[in-house]
Order: C-alpha cells, then structure tokens, then sequence
C-alpha cells in the first residue's frame, strides 16, 4: 500500500463553498502582478494591474472581500494562486501569515496524471 504525500501549498483540503469564499489568482512577472477575483455576490469579475508588491495585493484582497461582505455574503474563506516563480514560496508563507489559504501551482508540474 502507497502513502499519498500532501503538499499543503498545491492542493485544498477544504471543500468549497461559493458563496462565502473569495477566490484570487495571480499572473507574476517582474514588473507587474496582474490579480484577477471570484467575489460572492459581486457581478462584475475583477480584474487589477498591481505592482509586485505584496501588500498592495493583501489590501486588494482584503477590498475584495469587505465588497462581498457589504452586499451580505459571509466570507469563510479566502484562497489565493499562483504559479511558482522567483516570487513563489517566500510571498505564499506571507500571506498565509495573514489569514490567506495560498495555493502554489509548480510549472513544471503537469496538472492532470
């Protein structure tokens, strides 16, 4: 019988529930994050250029979900990805400091077995 290994920073443990989670996903160059959300109860799809500064993004974040609360969504969860990159684990262990779930895509990594 084979273990299965979990890697706490690639896959969730946590079923999930639309309506009280913000979802967050971001692009990582040099120059530029762009961030891109799923907000209960927020029609619109955000969509923010950022410079690669992670407090900018943990305010952006934190806006996103204080939007979803004042429309009167209860907000359980916020889970934020990424692919690894020269910002990969140092900004994960960050933010999940801050109350954020990080989850870190590898690139070299295929998604499907």
């Amino acid at each position: 019988m084979t273990m299965t290994q979990v890697d706490d920073l690639s896959r969730s443990l946590v079923p999930f529930d639309q309506n009280s989670s913000v979802i967050v996903v971001v692009e990582m160059s040099e120059s530029s994050w762009l961030a891109a959300g799923q907000v209960p109860g927020i029609e619109r799809l955000p969509l923010k250029k950022l410079e690669p500064d992670p407090i900018a993004l943990l305010r952006l974040v934190e806006r996103w979900r204080d939007e979803a609360v004042k429309v009167g969504n209860a907000i359980e969860r916020i889970a934020l990805a990424f692919e690894a990159g020269r910002d990969g684990f140092w900004l994960a262990r960050w933010l999940e400091r801050r109350g954020i779930e990080v989850h870190v895509v590898h690139s070299t990594r295929a998604v499907f077995p």
